[in-house]
C-alpha cells in the first residue's frame, strides 16, 4: 500500500532493542553503588558511606581514600564495561601521587603497582622512587604488617607478568622474607615478622598473604608458595562458620578462631571469592562451595536471617558486630587474648547479642568488581534477583 505525503496515517517506529549489558547484574550494581561514593572535586571515592540518613553521607578520609580508590580502580580493571564519565588513568595517575604526600601504608603503595599493572598504566615517577625505595632497604620490612607485605609481593609479581622485568628482581627477596618471618607451622600466617602482635592475625592477613604465595608461586614456579597457599586455604575452609561466616580474628601460633567478629560483608562477597578463585585453579577441593557458601551469607543466611545489601541504594552492610562493641575494640582485644592465654577457640555468639555497622565502604565494592567482574559461571550469585534493574 502507498502511503500519500499527506496521509493521516501514522507510522509506528519500533524502539530500538535494549542492548544487554556485558556486564553481570553484580557488576552493574557494583558500579551503581560506586556512583553515590564519588568525590567530583577531589577525584576519588569515599573512605565511608554513612547508611543513617544523614543528609552528607560521604565522609572524607584522604589517606584512606586514596587506597580505597586504587583498589576500586584494580577491580575496574576486570570490568566488561565501565560508566563513560570514568577517565582510568586520570584518576589513577591523581590519586598515585597522592601517596608520597600522605600518611598512608606501605600496602597502598603495593596496590598502586598491581592496579597499574592490571591497567596497563605508568607508575608516576615519584611514586616508583619511593617503591624503590622501600623495596631496596630490607631494614625497613622489619616494620612491615602481613598486608604490607602480602600487597608488595602480589604487586611486584604483576608488573612483571605485565612485562615490567625491573620489579622482578624484588620478587625472591620479598618471598624469602614472607616464608621465613610469616608462615607458621599451624598452616596459617602471622601479621607481623616479629613482636608481640606478631600471633594475632586477620581474615586479611589471610588472605592478602594467600594471594601473593599464589602469584609468586605461578609466576616462577615455585611450589612452596603453592604448597603454603594450599594449606591456608584448607585451613581457612575448616575453620569457615555454619553459615559462611569467615572468622575475623585468628591465633596464627595455634591455627585456632579468637574471635569470629566483626563478620565482614567484604570477606563474604569480595576477598575471599579473590582467593578462592586462585584455589579452585590450583585444585583446591570444597573452595568453590566455601565461595558459595559464603556469599550466601550476605543474602540472609546469616545469624539475623537478614540481608546485608541496601538495593535502593546498590550498596552493602559492612559487617555484624557485636552488640555494644560499635565503637569500641577493648572488648575485642580482652577475648582474643583470654583465648589466646587459655588455648580456647571461639565460637558464634547468640543472634540476639549481634548488631550490624550502618556503613559501606568504597573498596567493599571494588572487591566485587575484581572477584566477579569476569566470572560468569556463578549466575546463581551474579544474576540474582536482587541486583536486577540496576
Amino acid at each position: 500500500m502507498m502511503i500519500s505525503p499527506n496521509s493521516n496515517v501514522k507510522l509506528i517506529v519500533p524502539p530500538p532493542a535494549k542492548v544487554p549489558s556485558p556486564n553481570s547484574p553484580l557488576v552493574n550494581y557494583a558500579l551503581s553503588g560506586l556512583e553515590r561514593c564519588w568525590l567530583p572535586r577531589e577525584r576519588r571515592w569515599s573512605h565511608i558511606y554513612h547508611l543513617d540518613g544523614r543528609a552528607s553521607p560521604n565522609e572524607s578520609l584522604p589517606h584512606s581514600d586514596v587506597f580505597y580508590t586504587l583498589n576500586v580502580l584494580l577491580g575496574m580493571s576486570r570490568v566488561a564495561k565501565l560508566p563513560e564519565d570514568i577517565d582510568l588513568p586520570e584518576i589513577f595517575h591523581r590519586n598515585a601521587m597522592s601517596l608520597t604526600a600522605l600518611p598512608v601504608r606501605k600496602y597502598a603503595f603495593g596496590m598502586a603497582l598491581w592496579a597499574a599493572a592490571e591497567l596497563g598504566l605508568p607508575i608516576p615517577e615519584q611514586v616508583r622512587f619511593e617503591l624503590k625505595a622501600i623495596l631496596s632497604d630490607d631494614s625497613r620490612w622489619r616494620a612491615f604488617r602481613a598486608q604490607d607485605l602480602g600487597m608488595l609481593l602480589t604487586g611486584v609479581i604483576a608488573q612483571a607478568r605485565a612485562g615490567e622485568s625491573e620489579w622482578l628482581c624484588f620478587a625472591a627477596p620479598l618471598y624469602r622474607f614472607l616464608k621465613e618471618r610469616f608462615h607458621s607451622e599451624s598452616g596459617l600466617f602471622f601479621d607481623a615478622p616479629s613482636g608481640f602482635r606478631r600471633r594475632f592475625s586477620s581474615f586479611a592477613t589471610q588472605t592478602y598473604i594467600t594471594i601473593a604465595c599464589y602469584q609468586y608461586g605461578e609466576f616462577t614456579g615455585d611450589v612452596s608458595a603453592l604448597v603454603m597457599a594450599d594449606t591456608c586455604v584448607r585451613n581457612l575452609i575448616a575453620l569457615q562458620g555454619p553459615q559462611g561466616e569467615w572468622p575475623w580474628f585468628f591465633d596464627a601460633k595455634s591455627g585456632r578462631v579468637l574471635d569470629f567478629y566483626e563478620v565482614y560483608s567484604v570477606h563474604q562477597y569480595g576477598m575471599a571469592p579473590a582467593l578462592l578463585e586462585w584455589a579452585e585453579r590450583f585444585g583446591r577441593r570444597g573452595a568453590r562451595d566455601a565461595l558459595v557458601k559464603g556469599f550466601n551469607w550476605v543474602f540472609g543466611h546469616n545469624q539475623l536471617g537478614r540481608t546485608m545489601l541496601v538495593p535502593e541504594l546498590s550498596l552493602t552492610i559492612r559487617s555484624q558486630v557485636r552488640k555494644g562493641e560499635l565503637t569500641t575494640k577493648t572488648p575485642r582485644a580482652l577475648r582474643a587474648l583470654k583465648n589466646a592465654w587459655l588455648g580456647t577457640g571461639d565460637q558464634l555468639t547468640d543472634g540476639a547479642d549481634v548488631d550490624v555497622r550502618r556503613e559501606c565502604r568504597s573498596y567493599e565494592l571494588g572487591w566485587i568488581l575484581w572477584s566477579f567482574g569476569r566470572r560468569n559461571d556463578l549466575s546463581e550469585l551474579t544474576n540474582n534477583g536482587v541486583f536486577g534493574g540496576v
